[in-house]
């Protein structure tokens, strides 16, 4: 069976997407900085890692063959944690898969990340840091999927999205558990080649929308 490592599994789609996942059958490798945030998880299919991704975590990869990148500094943190955790911390990740020979890597970055300079304002760095992330992925020459969510939501998953930018930008929204049911899709029907592609609520099943 596959094993999925997933980075930041303690965060709000990071858990999400583990709890979907071992629902699923599927082996899971949750790494967090602090165990007793997936206290509440119980099941034969998932190990949990505890090491700080500010540090040297290469060893969390060993014998997965799939990575999904789905850790963040928070909203409530400074711009060093943002280099920290969503540069720094995602571009050392594909670097460790690189040498792992992961088969597939899914970074869960941001609507914004390919044009940062479009954005003024305090979600510039985050931007910023996100696409320098992603760049590294795509030049890593790993199989990889870039899932860039729009504004992110706490609605029930509606189970339909859209990679279709809406035009009008309050509309350019998705939940969280939207996002967490697409990683589960991409996830269990990896790609044979790279993609990016934005993410928004929509009207198409997950499974059509996310080919």
């Amino acid at each position: 069976m596959s094993k999925t490592l997933i980075i930041g599994a303690s965060g709000q789609i990071g858990k999400m997407t583990t709890e979907l996942l071992l629902k699923n059958e599927q082996s899971v490798v949750a790494l967090v900085r602090d165990k007793s945030k997936l206290s509440d998880l119980q099941s034969p299919f998932l190990n949990i890692v505890e090491q700080d991704l500010e540090g040297d975590f290469s060893n969390a990869l060993k014998d997965c063959e799939q990575v999904i990148f789905a850790a963040g500094s928070g909203g409530n943190t400074g711009d060093d944690k943002t280099v920290l955790i969503d540069l720094w911390a995602a571009t050392k990740a594909a670097t460790y898969a690189r040498e792992h020979a992961i088969k597939h890597f899914i970074m869960v970055s941001s609507i914004g990340a390919d044009d940062p300079d479009s954005i003024n304002g305090d979600l510039k760095p985050y931007l910023v840091a996100k696409h320098m992330a992603d760049e590294h992925l795509i030049n890593s020459g790993l199989n990889y999927t870039i899932v860039r969510p729009g504004t992110l939501t706490n609605d029930a998953a509606s189970l339909t999205v859209t990679t279709k930018r809406p035009q009008d930008q309050d509309k350019a929204k998705v939940s969280r558990e939207n996002v967490a049911n697409a990683l589960l899709h991409i996830a269990t029907n990896s790609p044979n080649g790279s993609r990016i592609f934005e993410l928004f609520d929509g009207d198409k099943p997950i499974k059509a929308a996310v080919k």
